[in-house]
């Protein structure tokens, strides 16, 4: 297999999913998590992290002056694009946080991800660990991965039975409006956390938790209308409000799409419960090529097959760990899928545009 290994086809990918069947237990895994562990991939950077988060706050602070400065004006509006920027970089330290990367100490990570997903994003912890988790348990899973779950969009053509009226147009044109859709995404982010706050079913384990969350969220949101309608008019704050929370949904839309739309999903197969780890997270994930500026935009999250497999392994370690898990999936004869910035788009889109198809014929 080349070192650049393009995209298999849906069948190539089942085919090879049945080849090596008798081999779907741990035994695939354990010869690679030896050889990452050997490497010390698995260790935590935590200077490495503590740099890119002291950059992150200074960038805000500098966006937060700039907003003093230049008070009252439509000049102002430009640093909504920066602040998207520098919010989604607070998204990655949240997402790493979560999955333990960044700190070996369990509390550390928990004060890490709620003073970033919380008080900063205005995202609640709990709520985005309980989902993430279940997706990270059972990766493109129609019934256990909640990525993958039908509401605005669907990503299988089995979920599109009963879609009519407003929700049957989405699905009809759900490639087309994607992106679109995903600038809502920093403000889903929002109003899912506070859902799951108020529930009585929500994922926090006491009351504490809910009221610590709760109070974080509550100051983020008056922090962010305060710093806005104190330096300039209504209009522009709901304006600078509007071009960031879009911006940033977009950001982060377009670091979590590629991943897994139109790759393999386990309940379609036959002996696709019974895949172990390996092989249950190679075949469902896609890798993104790149450089320096793929790793910054993507938040790392171009390396999902390595991120998959080792999910509390540090940022900067992912593009280490990859030649040797490309080797080793080379080894066993897994495909590893890896492919360009927008060719990755390009299959994630056909892929919806694909599933569809059935509503679009019959309308």
């Amino acid at each position: 297999m080349p070192q650049a290994t393009a995209t298999l086809t849906a069948p190539d990918r089942s085919a090879a999913a049945r080849r090596g069947g008798d081999r779907v237990g741990g035994s695939e895994f354990a010869p690679l998590l030896r050889t990452i562990k050997d490497q010390g991939l698995l260790e935590r950077r935590a200077g490495w992290y503590a740099r890119g988060m002291a950059v992150n706050l200074l960038g805000l602070a500098a966006v937060v002056a700039g907003l003093v400065l230049l008070g009252p004006s439509w000049w102002a509006l430009l640093l909504a694009v920066p602040l998207a920027l520098l919010s989604a970089r607070v998204a990655f330290v949240a997402h790493d946080a979560g999955h333990a990367q960044i700190s070996a100490d369990r509390r550390r990570n928990r004060m890490i991800q709620l003073v970033h997903a919380d008080l900063l994003l205005g995202m609640s912890q709990e709520w985005w660990n309980d989902k993430h988790n279940r997706h990270h348990a059972n990766p493109n899973h129609l019934d256990k991965d909640p990525d993958v779950a039908a509401d605005i969009l669907v990503f299988a053509q089995a979920q599109t039975a009963g879609r009519a009226g407003f929700r049957g147009w989405l699905t009809r044109h759900q490639a087309w409006l994607f992106f679109p859709l995903t600038t809502l995404e920093g403000i889903a982010l929002k109003v899912y956390g506070f859902q799951a706050l108020l529930s009585g079913d929500g994922p926090y384990r006491n009351r504490r938790e809910r009221l610590v969350e709760g109070a974080l969220l509550l100051a983020h949101v008056l922090g962010y209308a305060t710093l806005l309608l104190t330096h300039l008019t209504v209009g522009q704050a709901l304006v600078f409000a509007l071009i960031h929370q879009m911006l940033l949904g977009l950001h982060l839309g377009m670091a979590f799409a590629p991943n897994h739309k139109g790759m393999e999903t386990p309940d379609a197969h036959p002996d696709g419960e019974s895949w172990g780890h390996l092989r249950r997270q190679v075949l469902t994930s896609r890798n993104i090529r790149g450089g320096f500026l793929t790793d910054w935009f993507l938040g790392g999250l171009n390396y999902q097959i390595e991120h998959h497999l080792f999910p509390s392994m540090p940022r900067p370690h992912l593009r280490l760990a990859q030649p040797a898990v490309r080797a080793h999936c080379r080894t066993v004869g897994i495909p590893y899928t890896e492919t360009g910035f927008v060719e990755s788009y390009r299959q994630a889109l056909g892929h919806l545009h694909e599933v569809g198809e059935p509503l679009r014929s019959a309308a």
